[in-house]
């Protein structure tokens, strides 16, 4: 075991803290306006009195970027804290699935799966990450029977008051980032440096988010508000929930009849052509031959 430096530790992250920033912005690039409208509830902003395009795209947008920042976050600090025990226990990047990290210490061998926060499953996916362990011990002992291992589901952050699960140990906040580094107070140390930057890669963000809103609002008002202005809910449930998507309109589809009519008319004899010049008067009606 080796004393953990923390100038390392700030240097890691100066050095990777971009690529987490990078990667929000590009989670923004990649968005589309159908894709977050078909997973929000519409019934939800009309309960709400939601008026504006605008409220409705920002609701969509916010709610997309809390979810994905939270996973993107949780990757980028699942490399930290593989850093961390490499620096002090060798600790290693797991080739096994479904495990993250794997260490050496008091004779132990502890496999390691890394979640962002302790409330990150339901019960199948707790029970898929069970037997992940099971799986990833009967292969570490096919080399070494004797092999003792240690089963640790670590939580980035919060708190669990009884980390003894029986088929594994759950420890959060504290307790998880001590345990990859023996240090106590690494929980509050490593704060101050995923500060580096961050105001202006911040600010590259902002400007990314704004221009989504304003594209998403433009977009959404084309496409699900009424002339006067007001949200078309009929059309926009319908483009949510209809059992038989609504077809695209094609915009070019008029033009196209009215080219296919124009040419109808044209290989017409001279006889028919004077007729098409001529309107034959019946009651009130005026017809135009073609």
């Amino acid at each position: 075991m080796e004393k953990l430096n923390l100038k390392d530790v700030s240097l890691y992250v100066e050095q990777n803290i971009g690529t987490f920033h990078q990667k929000r912005i590009q989670s923004l690039d990649g968005l589309k306006l159908s894709q977050v409208l078909k997973r929000k509830n519409p019934y939800l902003f009309k309960a709400k009195y939601v008026l504006t395009a605008e409220q409705i795209v920002k609701g969509l947008v916010n709610v997309h970027i809390s979810s994905n920042e939270e996973t993107i976050f949780g990757d980028w600090l699942e490399g930290l804290a593989i850093f961390i025990s490499d620096k002090v226990y060798g600790g290693r990047k797991s080739g096994i699935t479904g495990i993250d990290l794997e260490f050496d210490s008091n004779g132990i061998r502890n496999i390691v799966t890394i979640k962002s926060g302790p409330n990150w499953g339901n019960s199948s996916q707790i029970a898929k990450m069970v037997a992940d362990f099971k799986t990833a011990k009967k292969a570490l002992r096919t080399s070494n029977s004797q092999l003792n291992i240690v089963a640790v589901n670590g939580c980035c952050y919060g708190r669990d008051s009884k980390p003894d699960k029986g088929d594994y140990f759950k420890y959060c906040g504290q307790r998880f980032w001590e345990f990859i580094s023996g240090d106590s107070e690494l929980f509050t140390e490593i704060i101050e440096p995923l500060g580096y930057k961050a105001k202006e890669k911040n600010d590259d963000f902002v400007k990314s988010y704004s221009q989504m809103i304003n594209k998403f609002t433009k977009e959404f008002a084309n496409l699900f508000c009424k002339d006067n202005g007001d949200i078309d809910w009929n059309k926009l449930v319908r483009f949510n929930s209809a059992t038989v998507a609504p077809k695209k309109r094609n915009k070019n589809r008029t033009t196209r009849r009215s080219a296919g009519r124009q040419f109808r008319c044209a290989p017409l004899s001279p006889v028919s052509l004077s007729v098409r010049l001529l309107n034959v008067k019946q009651g009130k009606r005026w017809i135009s031959v073609c």
